[in-house]
């Protein structure tokens, strides 16, 4: 298939582009290069892309293009709060925009990465499927709810959206974040021998490593419409719906030496929420997530050692709301968050 991903030089992207190739597919890239320089190790081989920001894509970006994969959003919920107007903006109404343009293009799959945070607030230990009641608290969960409600309006006969709600990423990637929960406190481990964690570690999350997340989407890419066809499918697997303080536990076996500190400065994180991963494996014979955590740190941990990981990369280059302001300081990006 000739595919068009979006986000294709960010963290989750620049996982998923050797996967689809690999599996046989002519992708296209579109990324605004926000972060396309915050590489640790190698620089990865991109492929053949269009750099043009989410808010200006036209039909011509499309044209040829039989499905697209749609990744690129400000990605956490610290840049949500920080301007949420422009999450709006870019995750909500350019993502709709987009996808009107596929329709309009002749596009017939649209693989929309959506997230497990649209469950933020259900809290309770019970595993949450798909039709569970969606709470987001943050800008950056409800902009995803949004997308997913004007997609669901535009799916007919010639045009499927399919809502990928993806857990909580983590593990390696040549283009590193080091702003969610577990590439976080391995960083921290490594650089300073603690594994700090500043909630009271109670939180539940599930996690799913940036590999399984390709996999998923590779896999939804090729399904029968049948199977697909409107709707979501929690990303993830169920040996990864850890408590923060359990996360936190296996960092400290990944980093020898590191000790575990929970301060609970910052009180009860009301995210919490256990998910249920089962409907993505009946519709997709084959899928399993295979990365466990344990693995995952492991990973992180040697990654981090056999590349240099700085101070000063780890705080500032690989952290979106410390590297936005870092380029907003230094000119190089607007205050819209265009380059």
């Amino acid at each position: 298939m000739r595919v068009l991903l979006t986000g294709h030089q960010g963290y989750l992207g620049t996982v998923m582009a050797p996967v689809l190739t690999g599996a046989g597919h002519e992708v296209t890239g579109l990324d605004s290069g926000l972060f396309a320089d915050c590489v640790l190790g190698p620089a990865p081989d991109d492929p053949p892309g269009h750099r043009v920001d989410l808010r200006d894509v036209t039909e011509a970006h499309l044209d040829g293009i039989d499905a697209v994969i749609h990744l690129g959003a400000l990605s956490n919920d610290p840049l949500g709060a920080l301007a949420p107007e422009l999450t709006y903006a870019i995750n909500h109404h350019a993502s709709v925009r987009l996808a009107r343009l596929a329709r309009e293009a002749g596009v017939r799959r649209f693989l929309y990465a959506s997230t497990c945070s649209v469950y933020g607030a259900s809290g309770g230990d019970e595993l949450l499927d798909e039709d569970a009641p969606l709470r987001p608290v943050t800008p950056y969960a409800e902009s995803k709810v949004r997308v997913e409600d004007e997609l669901d309006e535009l799916a007919d006969a010639d045009f499927s959206p399919v809502y990928l709600r993806n857990a909580t990423a983590f593990g390696f990637s040549p283009r590193l974040r080091a702003d969610i929960v577990l590439n976080n406190l391995v960083g921290h481990a490594h650089l300073t021998g603690k594994v700090l964690v500043l909630s009271d570690g109670t939180p539940w999350r599930p996690l799913v490593h940036a590999a399984d997340i390709a996999d998923a989407f590779a896999a939804v890419l090729t399904a029968p419409r049948e199977a697909v066809h409107g709707r979501a499918f929690n990303v993830g697997g169920e040996q990864n719906n850890l408590t923060v303080a359990e996360i936190a536990e296996h960092v400290v076996e990944a980093v020898p030496g590191s000790e575990l500190v929970i301060t609970g400065e910052t009180g009860a994180d009301p995210r919490s929420y256990r998910v249920d991963f089962s409907r993505i494996e009946a519709a997709l014979p084959g899928y399993h997530a295979r990365w466990t955590v344990k693995a995952g740190a492991v990973e992180l941990a040697d990654a981090y050692r056999d590349h240099g990981l700085t101070e000063h990369d780890f705080r500032r280059r690989f952290i979106r709301l410390a590297r936005l302001a870092d380029r907003r300081e230094a000119g190089t990006v607007s205050p819209e968050l265009r380059t």
